[in-house]
């Protein structure tokens, strides 16, 4: 009954927190015009808070390790970013690019490899690498078929994308580390 309450406790403050980050776009639209969501918008950004919260929250409620718990956390903000950034403005050109949709790709493949893994950080490791694989994958493809021909647009395809394969690898690194400090054996 205890850690159904603390549970219960933990996805009120997802949500609390939901609300709050999405209070801002909702008052910064009350006072000018810089901001302009529309229905839609709050409720993709609150599916989107929400459920990285709530994801984070049940992957990590029985570890004890908080290296596990760091490394959950750089992956599924990245995962959450990364998927913002594409529906705002596009990491491939703009928002309408269809190379886009290759991002999704990268996520499936760090979704398989977690569940595959079972969520212990060794599988983890190897998943959140193979996901830094399918991000460098994708700056070739998107290369190949004519995205950053200019050098602003190459060096803006590399540095973005660069930035979450980095993130994916230290997310890697920690489950590795995180796999040592607890012999594999449970994410506890």
């Amino acid at each position: 009954m205890h850690s159904l309450t603390k549970l219960s406790k933990q996805i009120i403050i997802v949500c609390v927190i939901t609300l709050l980050i999405l209070s801002i776009p909702f008052f910064a639209m009350q006072f000018g015009n810089e901001v302009n969501w529309s229905l839609m918008d709050f409720i993709v950004a609150g599916i989107l808070l929400s459920g990285s919260g709530l994801i984070f929250l049940f992957l990590t409620y029985n570890a004890g390790n908080k290296t596990y718990k760091i490394a959950t956390a750089i992956a599924v903000g990245t995962a959450l970013l990364m998927i913002w950034a594409n529906l705002a403005v596009g990491i491939i050109g703009n928002e309408d690019n269809p190379a886009n949709i290759m991002y999704l790709w990268v996520l499936g493949v760090g979704t398989v490899g977690a569940v595959i893994s079972w969520f212990k950080p060794k599988g983890m490791s190897y998943a959140l690498l193979a996901t830094a694989i399918a991000q460098v994958i994708v700056v070739v493809i998107a290369y190949i078929e004519g995205n950053g021909e200019t050098f602003s647009e190459l060096r803006e395809l590399i540095t973005v994308n660069g930035f979450f394969i980095a993130l994916w690898v230290i997310s890697s690194q920690l489950f590795r580390k995180a796999a040592q400090i607890t012999g594999n054996s449970t994410t506890e």
